[in-house]
């Protein structure tokens, strides 16, 4: 905690952040500030409410560096146990009643599945086989919240932050990473980042390799087959430099070259053990180079792999990855990496379910982010505690010791006790 304090910039922020994440730590239902500040100081709520309140809603101290702490602490920790193998981009939604919450519009959301009023937030996580811990995590905030001055002056939107789509934002998470000297991985994004041609050119240009999803018509060429070059040079005017296709050479959707692929190109591959038996599915992997608006360059492309999963039994192929790992890269490499992104779906249910990552009910940009931030600081605590000690260790469950709530007491929002 003394860590934290000193990067949240005021060593009279120590008392009040422990508090804090001891609250999101201690069994109970809701880790929101109220109920956190009668299960601390049941003889005193109003005080612990207070302080609490103070230091998640209103005090001006950097998520990034009390993030930064957290991950100079928990990272080598983890590192004793396995090395660094990949970085995870992702986000995840919450869904949120009204309109008033900083963020919050109609939109996909991953927790109920389908388009639903939500915020939604970007997280870039570190990863070895066995742990991960989120790094940056940061709001997206829609354009019609960017561009409202109403809406930012009311939410607290800092003035740097503008529009960004969600992978801008995490490529620049990634970036920082880079700056920041984390050990490296490759990373690792389903096709909602994969189909972004610039954030898999920025993850390029910063010399990481990716292993990234993308849609079933993403083009490519077949194997072994690239774009026509340039037109000859007719001799006057400049000579052309653009890359071309025609009706009788052109690139193919990733769907049609999978229906292509002999059956002997096809491996049944285990990527690692599931709760009852060995995770396994059909795979297959080539080489190719994509061909998004390649006829707009001068160069084609470079060569990376294609891999297609198509499970035994299904009509079609169910999931498809370009990935820039060396052209040497085994099969049960590329699947093992590709698959390593359901560790994130562990990170998130704990962070939501025993940590209380959605329950803050505050409005602004600054307590939706500190909120957040003493989560992620809260589940690294566990993390560091189970590559050292035990496996089992979870929230709810470290022998932490509090007083009994006050007599009657029920948080706001929730609902009446139910006789018998």
């Amino acid at each position: 905690m003394d860590r934290l304090a000193k990067a949240a910039g005021h060593a009279d922020r120590g008392v009040p952040l422990r508090s804090y994440c001891t609250g999101l730590l201690l069994p109970g239902e809701r880790k929101s500030v109220e109920p956190m500040a009668a299960r601390l100081a049941p003889e005193n709520v109003r005080r612990m409410h207070q302080s609490l309140h103070h230091v998640v809603a209103d005090a001006p101290w950097s998520d990034e560096e009390v993030l930064r702490a957290v991950r100079d602490y928990v990272l080598p920790v983890m590192q004793k146990k396995g090395p660094v193998v990949c970085w995870v981009v992702d986000d995840t939604g919450f869904p949120k009643k009204g309109s008033q919450s900083v963020g919050v519009i109609r939109q996909y959301c991953g927790q109920v599945g389908k388009q639903e009023n939500c915020r939604v937030a970007v997280s870039l996580s570190v990863a070895t086989w066995t742990n991960s811990l989120p790094i940056a995590w940061r709001l997206y905030l829609p354009e019609i919240w960017a561009s409202d001055p109403q809406k930012r002056q009311k939410a607290g939107i800092p003035e740097q932050v503008q529009f960004e789509t969600k992978p801008m934002i995490a490529l620049e998470q990634i970036r920082q990473a880079v700056e920041d000297g984390v050990a490296p991985g490759v990373v690792v994004a389903d096709a909602g980042y994969g189909v972004d041609g610039r954030f898999r050119k920025g993850v390029t240009e910063l010399k990481l390799a990716y292993i990234v999803g993308v849609q079933s018509t993403a083009s490519v060429w077949e194997p072994g087959k690239q774009p026509l070059p340039a037109k000859p040079y007719s001799g006057t005017g400049r000579p052309p430099r653009l890359l071309r296709r025609d009706k009788d050479h052109k690139p193919v959707s990733v769907k049609q070259l999978a229906l292509m692929l002999p059956a002997q190109q096809w491996k049944t591959v285990n990527w690692r053990q599931g709760t009852k038996h060995n995770l396994r599915s059909r795979f297959a992997a080539v080489r190719i180079r994509p061909a998004h608006r390649d006829d707009w360059q001068a160069e084609p492309h470079p060569e990376e792999w294609l891999l297609i999963e198509w499970p035994k039994g299904e009509a079609e192929p169910a999931k498809y990855w370009l990935s820039t790992l060396p052209a040497a890269t085994k099969l049960k490499e590329l699947v093992a990496l590709a698959k390593q992104r359901w560790i994130i779906e562990q990170n998130y249910e704990e962070l939501k379910q025993e940590l209380g990552l959605g329950h803050f009910e505050g409005r602004g940009w600054r307590g939706f982010h500190h909120h957040a931030t003493l989560c992620i600081a809260a589940y690294g605590f566990l993390v560091a505690e189970r590559s050292r000690f035990s496996p089992s260790a979870h929230a709810g469950n470290l022998g932490l010791s509090a007083p009994a709530l006050p007599k009657g007491f029920r948080p706001r929002g929730s609902s009446p006790t139910r006789a018998a």
